[in-house]
């Protein structure tokens, strides 16, 4: 089911730091970046090479570790898409069932998280090196602006420190670094979190020429134009140089309401190129409750940590294992025939929660229990593993899905 695109403001301090320290924190700790412009083109130059692109063809290394799958689908709610036909579902997947990929990669997440869901393993360099091309990107003068960030202050360092160690533990390495970076101007704010999500808050939010029709559930005909009018009018900050549109959505609102998202990623280069960009090297454009735009994010996660070229099984041989309980869902009914299964595509699950990315075939299976008066159907979202199974240590069954 579809929500509001636009997500409110993170807070620069984590509450689980204040929670651990039982103490509220108030600092903000800052430093400002004086670079010329060749500190600038570093930035850009590194920032690039985050960009990490497997081969097409490559094979699998001997040895390849074997893979777990994550539980983070528990608490993500029920993923249901409302649609007269399955047809309205749509997105630009540069994966098609015709695709002859038998390899695809798997990266290991470079964050890790503790009970409190505190994050540490970020590269924070990278995450000032992105920020700073952003901003870049976006016209600022990055040789003379503040950077804050959201690290607890000495007196909570010292704090947490102490209440870790009475209980026994210890404080690990980076646990106190910096969770988000932020740059302000007078016209907008940007963040850049651990994830290597670079997000912009236009502020006031940017009104779009009065011909443009950008809201929450403006027709598809409308969006369409609206992302050709972004594409063009910001080519620097989307940063690709032949960037493809990306409109996805299509499903309903209870209230029956249609909506689409925008976004863009580089269809450039071979089969598995175009599948890394489109889940990974992405952009998106969002509006608020008046039609104007008011947030923007590149999506750069670090992908350093790459595991190996996985085998990678058939749609065919997916639908089997959908059809035998081998899945995970937040749907609470099993997939028990086969002519409810609408659609399939291939994508990775890369959440902040996920030990590994690694890529799933994603089913669209029509729901005969929530078909709706008015007509609509209900289609749920299935996940099967596309690695083959010798290299999943825990294969998934219906019997644990993981809302049940």
């Amino acid at each position: 089911m579809r929500g509001n695109e636009f997500l409110d403001k993170m807070e620069l301090i984590q509450p689980a730091y204040v929670e651990a320290a039982d103490i509220k924190i108030t600092k903000k700790k800052h430093f400002i970046v004086k670079w010329g412009a060749v500190a600038a083109c570093i930035a850009l130059m590194v920032f690039a090479g985050i960009r990490f692109y497997p081969q097409a063809g490559s094979e699998p290394a001997p040895g390849l570790p074997m893979l777990t799958i994550s539980d983070d689908l528990a608490g993500r709610g029920y993923e249901g898409y409302m649609a007269n036909n399955i047809s309205e579902i749509i997105n630009a997947n540069p994966w098609k069932k015709s695709s002859k990929i038998s390899f695809l990669p798997v990266y290991e997440n470079v964050l890790s998280y503790d009970e409190n869901f505190i994050a540490w393993g970020a590269d924070v360099d990278k995450m000032r090196e992105l920020l700073l091309d952003v901003a870049h990107r976006l016209g600022i003068d990055t040789n003379n602006v503040i950077i804050t960030d959201n690290s607890p202050d000495e007196q909570t360092k010292q704090m947490m420190t102490e209440k870790l160690e009475n209980g026994g533990g210890t404080v690990p390495e980076g646990y106190f670094d910096p969770t988000a970076l932020t740059i302000k101007t007078d016209e907008m704010e940007i963040q850049v979190d651990q994830s290597m999500t670079a997000t912009v808050f236009f502020d006031p939010p940017v009104s779009l020429p009065e011909k443009y029709n950008f809201n929450h559930y403006a027709p598809r005909k409308d969006i369409a134009a609206v992302a050709e009018y972004l594409k063009k009018e910001y080519s620097e900050f989307i940063g690709i140089e032949n960037p493809q549109i990306n409109i996805y959505g299509g499903d309903y609102t209870i209230y029956g309401e249609q909506g689409y998202g925008i976004g863009f990623f580089d269809d450039r280069g071979n089969a598995i190129e175009q599948i890394i960009n489109y889940n990974f090297n992405r952009v998106t454009f969002h509006c608020d409750d008046n039609g104007d735009l008011f947030i923007a994010r590149i999506y750069q996660p670090d992908l350093s940590k790459k595991l190996g070229d996985y085998p990678i099984i058939s749609v065919k041989q997916a639908e089997e294992l959908l059809l035998n309980g081998n899945y995970i869902t937040s749907v609470p009914y099993e997939v028990e025939q086969a002519k409810y299964i609408k659609k399939v595509e291939l994508i990775y699950r890369a959440g902040n929660y996920d030990e590994v990315f690694m890529p799933y075939y994603r089913f669209y299976v029509e729901l005969p229990e929530e078909k709706r008066d008015e007509g609509l159907k209900t289609y749920g979202a299935y996940y099967v593993p596309a690695v083959e199974s010798s290299y999943i240590s825990n294969m998934p069954k219906a019997a644990i899905s993981f809302n049940k």
